[in-house]
């Protein structure tokens, strides 16, 4: 992440919702579809999860709304956010609530995750910051309330990945996050057909006009965002980055 004129953009009006600062929309992109949640980091309460207080994974979006309706709170705005293994232990960085669970895989390896550069997604304290991995660990380690390593960078520094070719026939649906320069935008997007890594991160660079992105995954993409009646289910995810809110 056809009938649509290729470079033309079209927004699904109708099908735009938002609760609080959470906005999520469908877009058109090169004959393309995706859906874009924004978040206002200063504004939203952004967060990660991955267990239960049993240490078992969450791995859907109802089980995670169920838990945080326990406490009196609800889920507006959910995505899987990163790379897992089979036990759903992620693959990368991973730090929840200041709590370090995996540490930082800096060195090239199998897979997307390992197609360096690859990056960390930090954020806490009214910030979200899309970050290359060597940079983080030079950085940003052990500063960040939330973070979750993935790979491979879509966009650095309004750059893409050196390794994506236009000519790349290897599609499949495919999510990620992007930021802004300043910290006070976290872009959420999942195509809604499958797409090269060459067309997803040139959304996020030429459509969105965000110099940070970080791949999630593909295929077992999912999203929860209620007012587009998505729901997504499917096989157990790992790490989830979710936007809660007190049940009204």
């Amino acid at each position: 992440m056809r009938g649509w004129l290729a470079g033309l953009t079209l927004l699904t009006a109708a099908a735009a919702t938002s609760a609080g600062a959470v906005e999520c929309r469908e877009e058109n992109y090169r004959g393309n579809a995706y859906v874009v949640c924004e978040v206002d980091p200063a504004a939203e309460d952004l967060r990660l999860f991955l267990n239960d207080t049993s240490g078992t994974p969450f791995g859907h979006f109802e089980t995670l709304n169920t838990a945080l309706r326990e406490d009196g709170k609800q889920l507006l705005f959910g995505m899987n956010a990163g790379m897992y293994h089979e036990d759903r232990r992620p693959v990368g960085h991973y730090v929840e609530e200041g709590e370090e669970l995996m540490r930082v895989i800096p060195n090239p390896g199998p897979g997307n995750f390992g197609l360096v550069p690859n990056g960390v997604f930090c954020f806490g304290e009214g910030k979200a910051e899309v970050i290359e991995t060597l940079k983080f660990v030079d950085t940003r380690q052990g500063k960040c309330r939330f973070a979750t390593q993935s790979g491979p960078m879509l966009v650095i520094d309004g750059e893409l990945h050196p390794k994506f070719l236009p000519e790349s026939n290897s599609r499949y649906l495919r999510n990620g996050v992007g930021t802004s320069a300043s910290g006070d935008r976290a872009v959420f997007v999942i195509s809604r057909n499958a797409v090269t890594f060459h067309e997803f991160g040139s959304f996020f660079r030429d459509q969105l006009g965000l110099p940070q992105a970080l791949y999630f995954d593909g295929n077992i993409s999912r999203l929860y965002a209620p007012g587009l009646g998505r729901a997504d289910g499917g096989r157990t995810m790992g790490p989830i980055v979710a936007v809660v809110a007190p049940v009204e």
